[in-house]
């Protein structure tokens, strides 16, 4: 069994996100991984995410992502992020956060966008922890977490999945900036270098995007796939 079991979420709008996440997360890792993109087609498919169509929405997974634990057996610990990562250095120290007293462990931002719209044209949207959920360490063996079923994903409110009112205040634990690092609001001066950088407002798979941190090594890290580099 694989050290760490991840789900990164997928979207048909940006793929090549996707690629780009999958890859620099196994190349620079010391550790095991098992590797599941959280596809929403397929999701339907199995019966397992039946909401409506919320317009509200900024990706596919918006909702599908607090499946991870049900998708991971409700055993042990599983990871989800988002597609619009990228990593510049190993995961395995995430381990060293394991803790059954919590039932998941984010990096607790408090986070503002400045921006109203992202550059695919979705909303930019604020809210109370913001973020928390786009980088999200289950302790799927906890029972708050075991609280994520999938008629709760498929009944709760936003609010309630990404503002992790499924679980009480002291069960959440905290991780370095790191672990999530948002380009535009982060920065290597104030908060030192990230191990995963994410382009929460946009990233460089889009044209009109391409002026952003770490743009140079998210192209790179594509040309490496792709075969040029």
């Amino acid at each position: 069994m694989a050290e760490l079991r991840a789900f990164i979420g997928w979207d048909s709008r940006e793929p090549e996100a996707y690629d780009v996440a999958r890859s620099s997360l196994l190349r620079h890792a010391t550790i095991d991984i098992d590797v599941h993109p959280i596809k929403l087609t397929d999701l339907v498919k199995e019966n397992l995410f039946a909401r409506d169509v919320d317009p509200l929405a900024s990706t596919e997974f918006t909702y599908s992502r607090f499946l991870t634990p049900h998708l991971a057996g409700f055993s042990g610990w599983a990871l989800f992020f988002d597609c619009d990562f990228l990593w510049l250095d190993d995961i395995a120290p995430l381990l060293d956060f394991r803790d059954p007293d919590k039932a998941v462990f984010c990096v607790q931002h408090d986070y503002t966008p400045k921006e109203t719209m992202k550059m695919d044209g979705q909303a930019q949207t604020a809210y109370p922890r913001k973020n928390w959920s786009s980088f999200m360490f289950f302790n799927c063996d906890h029972p708050s977490t075991q609280s994520l079923t999938t008629d709760t994903v498929n009944r709760e409110t936003g609010a309630h999945l990404h503002r992790m009112q499924w679980a009480e205040d002291h069960e959440i634990g905290g991780l370095p900036v790191e672990f999530n690092w948002l380009e535009g609001w982060n920065t290597v001066d104030g908060d030192g270098q990230p191990r995963a950088v994410h382009f929460t407002r946009g990233g460089p798979w889009f044209d009109s995007w391409q002026d952003v941190d770490f743009g140079d090594e998210w192209r790179a890290e594509f040309a490496r796939i792709r075969g040029g580099g």
